[in-house]
């Protein structure tokens, strides 16, 4: 199929969303900068005003007086102000922040603990939860009460190293998750991305890459989700706390230096196109291939998933025949596929670029090549 190409940096690129807050906004975003946008919320965000368990915490912190209180973010401080201002509660919340030791986990937090009148004792300069949890480990905390406000995931290891020092720690769990509203959506993203038909994905909390990979663990494809992240899909996380779980597993993630969606976006608008994009240069016409688009003389030939992935694998050695065994290994991750898709991918291909067919050489009896200068 041709269309118009313009001149949008992410033309070309699937890209599968995860998030599940101000998801409609990423999507946006993306899909003006022209990419493909496969979008599959693996978690599912409960919100604070209608939770009755953050109520709970919120009424137990109050019970008596709070020797520290933890803001971890902004977003979900603020979440907290909000439910608690729905049940009467906020006067207390913030008399119980000012008459406590206020600590807050990097510059957003501080931000949003300021926009209600109150002042941190201690913030480090990144969001890196490690700094504010040594920096509590240094005192005295044997019976002192401290609230530490969740978002989206128990800080488990961080309250478990305060209980360990001897204080009572109340978990603020605000914006809880829950399973996803279309756990097929998630299912779907998971096949697509261990048979490499999308090229980058994105998160912004841990929680929704925990969802995702436990998806994968049930489809039994984790191992060939994992494979996926290391190699062809980009994983884009918010910041490095999101990012945590998957260096757990020997993935490195790109992030923006500002945790905010426009930085998240231009991030992939410079990653990917930097290490997925290729100019092919026929002798007549330049031609650019990124993603499952080539883009010729101000059109652009959009191409399946797996046939542009053949049409990738020969433009990283232009002019250069690949045998089939070889475009069998780089396209196919399953292993049971035989020589015969590889023919039948590189037809669907000479199909979907039409008038430049020509474009993909067969040389008898060693493989394929591109009529390009190599």
């Amino acid at each position: 199929m041709e269309t118009g190409a313009g001149a949008e940096p992410l033309i070309g690129f699937t890209i599968g969303v995860t998030a599940a807050r101000r998801r409609d906004e990423l999507l946006a975003l993306l899909q003006n900068l022209g990419a493909k946008v496969i979008d599959a919320p693996t978690v599912r965000i409960v919100a604070p005003a209608d939770d009755p368990v953050l109520r709970r915490a919120t009424d137990r912190a109050l019970e008596r007086r709070l020797d520290y209180v933890v803001a971890t973010t902004g977003v979900g401080w603020r979440g907290w102000l909000a439910a608690a201002d729905g049940w009467g509660n906020a006067d207390r919340v913030i008399a119980a922040g000012r008459a406590g030791v206020l600590v807050c986990c990097g510059p957003k937090a501080v931000g949003a603990v300021r926009a209600y009148g109150l002042r941190e004792v201690y913030s480090p300069g990144s969001d890196a939860a490690d700094e504010v949890l040594a920096w509590l480990l240094a005192r005295d905390l044997r019976g002192r009460r401290i609230a530490v406000q969740e978002h989206g995931a128990p800080w488990e290891g961080f309250t478990a190293a305060l209980r360990e020092r001897g204080a009572d720690v109340v978990e603020i769990p605000v914006y809880r998750w829950g399973p996803p509203d279309d756990p097929d959506a998630v299912r779907r993203l998971v096949e697509q991305t261990a048979r490499r038909e999308i090229h980058a994905l994105t998160f912004t909390s841990a929680p929704a890459i925990g969802a995702f990979l436990e998806t994968a663990d049930a489809q039994g494809r984790r191992t060939d989700v994992l494979a996926a992240l290391r190699a062809d899909v980009l994983p884009v996380c918010i910041g490095p706390v999101c990012a945590r779980p998957l260096a757990e597993h020997g993935i490195e993630t790109v992030w923006p230096e500002r945790g905010r969606l426009g930085s998240l976006v231009r991030t992939i608008a410079e990653a990917l196109p930097a290490r997925a994009r290729r100019v092919l240069d026929t002798g007549g016409e330049r031609m650019i291939l990124q993603g499952n688009a080539l883009l010729v003389d101000g059109r652009t030939i959009w191409l399946p998933p797996v046939p542009g992935a053949v049409l990738r694998a020969l433009a990283e050695k232009p002019g250069w025949v690949l045998s089939r065994a070889e475009l069998l290994h780089r396209v196919w991750a399953d292993t049971r596929t035989d020589e015969h898709a590889v023919e039948g991918a590189v037809a669907r291909l000479r199909t979907a670029l039409g008038p430049y067919a020509g474009l993909v050489r067969t040389v008898t009896k060693r493989g394929y090549r591109l009529a390009v200068d190599p």
